[in-house]
């Protein structure tokens, strides 16, 4: 009877979210690997769309993070809470993290694939899963939305195309500057769908002001003071799509030597927390195959998961944001990051920068697993559009020079225009136009 209780409330949840669900590029991943795995494990950071994308894959489930009756008897008699229709759901699994090996060995038992799926928008402090869910679980990252998603690009040009050497065109996209900081300061959680800006912008510094007051210390296991930690986060909002050093965010904190500062080994950990809870999600150097005389800057360039974060944490607004282009220039750079990272993770990929002592520097390179990238750099204005097609084609000159497979495709990613691409030229994609 109880266990029926919490099936039918699943299934009503999904009933109500299905009428206005925005279809998002895993729900194929995720289809695709319960077929193959007996569990699987869909992380991101809060409010990212995990349970409503997981529920519409599930039979059964069951919801750790409001069932106070669940978390006790996932505790006492674990047996009960994963029987039910499978895919059977447990959400937020991290909040009774003994639950995880509990799935791992029903999931062997069973020796079927599709068994279960858990969601979770934080890794646990022992971090258990990283130990022992190898073979059993298979891991999807989620995002917020992207702009595909929104309903905001037309996906005319598609980033697995780019991949595969597909040249390709795009109509006019048109978006303006004002729409695009607008964009940038909603975000993309789906939450945010349908509200009025201002009350989107009330919401985001309500999660921001959650991950300081409660979420680092929960997430760490210890007590973070919520001052020092708004005021890092800040920091990393001020230096976003940036490889700013952890020793800098101490020093811009406060500095160690003050009584309000952090110390870098301090600000290391709150980073290393932030990044536990997926609200932060750093791009990693590229060109370890690269043989180049170039010394290579291996620092990773910072991230929110959303630029949104970064606004609310400056509480900042799109009016602001046209006061400081150069700014709104760094967060349009980090939502297309966003982007490329959900259409890239479909197509097998993943984003990296490179960054070379001697200047030159490309924001975006995607590497898909058979080796095939691409490169591009992200210029809010036109006036930038030639001198990121210069970047790209010194990076174009330096793979001949070393061995390394040319470029399956090289494009500046801009705020509008038509766009094209050309496996033998520089092309021209604007984000309105970017899809997966």
């Amino acid at each position: 009877m109880w266990r029926r209780a919490i099936v039918d409330a699943a299934l009503m949840m999904l009933a109500l979210m299905d009428a206005n669900y925005l279809k998002r590029i895993v729900d194929a991943e995720l289809s695709k690997l319960l077929g193959a795995s007996g569990a699987v494990l869909i992380e991101g950071a809060k409010a990212s769309g995990k349970t409503a994308t997981a529920l519409r894959a599930a039979s059964s489930g069951v919801m750790l993070d409001v069932d106070d009756n669940a978390r006790q008897m996932a505790s006492l008699e674990p047996a009960m809470v994963l029987a039910g229709n499978t895919p059977r759901l447990i959400d937020e699994w991290q909040i009774e993290p003994s639950i995880w090996n509990h799935v791992r060995r029903e999931a062997d038992r069973r020796s079927h694939p599709g068994q279960f799926i858990l969601t979770g928008s934080a890794v646990p402090a022992d971090d258990a899963s990283r130990h022992t869910g190898a073979g059993r679980f298979t891991r999807l990252r989620m995002r917020p939305l992207s702009l595909y998603e929104a309903g905001r690009s037309s996906g005319e040009i598609s980033l697995g195309g780019l991949l595969d050497g597909r040249g390709q065109r795009a109509e006019r996209s048109e978006l303006s500057i004002a729409s695009a900081a607008e964009l940038i300061c909603a975000g993309g959680w789906p939450g945010n769908i349908g509200k009025p800006l201002s009350a989107a912008l009330r919401v985001n510094r309500g999660y921001v002001d959650e991950i300081c007051r409660a979420d680092l210390s929960r997430v760490s296991g210890k007590r973070r003071d919520p001052i020092k930690v708004e005021r890092l986060v800040r920091s990393l909002a001020r230096n976003i799509a940036t490889p700013v050093a952890a020793s800098t965010l101490a020093a811009d904190v406060g500095g160690s030597g003050s009584g309000n500062g952090l110390k870098r080994d301090t600000a290391a950990e709150y980073l290393e927390d932030l990044e536990r809870l997926m609200v932060v999600e750093n791009q990693p150097a590229w060109g370890e195959h690269l043989r180049s005389r170039a010394t290579l800057r291996t620092t990773p360039v910072r991230h929110f998961v959303d630029p949104s974060i970064a606004v609310a944490a400056l509480r900042a607004s799109p009016e602001s944001l046209l006061r400081d282009l150069q700014f709104l220039g760094f967060l349009f750079e980090s939502m297309a990051v966003r982007d490329l990272r959900i259409y890239a993770q479909a197509a097998d990929a993943r984003v990296y920068h490179y960054r070379e002592q001697d200047g030159l520097e490309v924001d975006a390179i995607v590497e898909a697993a058979d080796g095939h990238w691409a490169a591009f750099e992200i210029k809010l204005g036109e006036r930038r559009i030639a001198e990121g097609a210069k970047s790209l084609r010194r990076l174009a000159e330096r793979a001949r020079g070393s061995g390394h497979e040319p470029p399956a495709a090289l494009a500046v990613i801009t705020l509008n225009g038509y766009g094209f691409t050309d496996g033998n030229e520089v092309g021209i994609i604007p984000i309105g136009a970017l899809g997966p």
